[in-house]
């Protein structure tokens, strides 16, 4: 198993918005947390695009990312994802180069065939096409990021012709990349054909055909050697539902009602996936207990990412999936607790504070009589100062 020594921890916002609230006021509370995330010292930070199903509300990540980049320092932005179909490559790539120049650097670009049929549907997509549709783009953006020479493509949906990129990108060699990966191999076969990042949005279920983490990784790795590319484990990350209190019972009932009905009306009753067949307040029990969500304490959601870490022989980023599910108060919170207690045992920072700790309380004996003598002599010092004149 390869394991990094300092994971990068991050949040993949879809975002997730049950209708019926003030949209204004939900974007202001996605655009709270990236701030509280920036603070705590989270890595990255995803966007998502979606157009329609009433739920996912941000249409242009990179419109979102500019607004998040002016209230943040340090984390990064990522696009999670951009749905390449639905837009020309050349304007992908030179959004997101004038984007990395007004961030200085702080651009990630996440891409995907789109997640949404229904976006599919209004924008006369054949939902088939739609992986090759990404592949195609990709290897255009890539090319225009990396090389000044003109290109010309004729595709059967775009055309480019001698296009050059006036901005290069501001960070060196280049934009950073991450396929989104779901449950099939597409994800990670365009990952490995170019050399990117992976993001895997789920951990597999039988959806389609239940393909192991191991396995999806060797896919990527095979693919990446035909094409003379190189996967690293330090560029995957796995996306995972969290949410933690100061106890497993608190955690639970934070989130039973608003999980439940993400679950049942949003992905079941409104796209047509399947959802367990039960109440929406026994939905977070069902998924904590299939492995598939992490709610509990800190130390919960630790041995969750070491079993992932034991499922998959290795990644090198965490995501958390952000969720409307709870209160503000609440949600906020259990961000901080991640921070705090989980963050560290995956970075080495720990590893200091227990050694001193450990090397203290081995002398703690002899410690506490230095300490005892010291305060002694001072005393004696006071009360008889010529006694204590040597």
């Amino acid at each position: 198993m390869t394991v990094p020594q300092r994971m990068k921890f991050g949040v993949f916002m879809a975002p997730f918005h049950r209708p019926g609230e003030n949209p204004t006021l939900a974007l202001e509370r996605d655009l709270e947390i990236i701030q509280w995330l920036d603070v705590l010292g989270f890595d990255e930070a995803y966007i998502g695009e979606h157009h329609s199903a009433g739920w996912e509300t941000i249409g242009s990540p990179e419109v979102f990312m500019a607004a998040a980049a002016e209230r943040t320092r340090r984390i990064k932005l990522g696009s999670g994802v951009i749905s390449l179909p639905y837009h020309h490559p050349y304007m992908v790539a030179h959004r997101l180069t004038l984007l990395d120049h007004l961030t200085r650097g702080r651009v990630i670009l996440g891409v995907g065939p789109g997640a949404l049929a229904s976006d599919a549907l209004m924008f006369g997509i054949d939902p088939e096409r739609q992986r090759e549709m990404m592949d195609e783009s990709l290897g255009v953006i890539i090319r225009l990021f990396e090389s000044t020479e003109p290109l010309t493509v004729k595709s059967d949906w775009f055309e480019l012709n001698e296009g050059i990129l006036q901005l290069r990108p501001y960070q060196q060699p280049s934009i950073p990349v991450a396929v989104a990966c779901v449950q099939s191999p597409a994800g990670v076969i365009l990952a490995g054909k170019h050399g990117a990042g992976v993001l895997s949005l789920s951990i597999p279920r039988d959806t389609v055909r239940q393909t192991s983490l191991k396995e999806l990784w060797s896919i990527g790795e095979e693919t990446a050697e035909k094409h003379g590319k190189t996967l690293r484990r330090e560029d995957w990350s796995l996306v995972v539902s969290v949410h933690l209190a100061e106890s497993r019972k608190e955690a639970m009932d934070d989130i039973r009602t608003g999980s439940g009905r993400e679950v049942l009306e949003y992905f079941g009753a409104t796209l047509g996936h399947p959802a367990p067949k039960l109440p929406a307040d026994q939905i977070v029990d069902f998924m904590v207990d299939h492995n598939q969500w992490f709610v509990g304490t800190p130390d919960d959601c630790i041995a969750g990412i070491e079993r992932l870490q034991e499922l998959s022989g290795g990644f090198g980023g965490f995501m958390i999936r952000v969720a409307d599910w709870a209160t503000r108060e609440k949600t906020l919170h259990s961000y901080e607790l991640f921070a705090r207690y989980v963050m560290p045992r995956f970075q080495g920072t720990l590893a200091g504070i227990h050694a001193s700790n450990q090397w203290a309380s081995a002398r703690k004996e002899g410690l506490q009589a230095n300490r005892i003598a010291g305060l002694k002599r001072a005393t004696e010092a006071y009360y008889n100062p010529r006694e204590s004149v040597v």
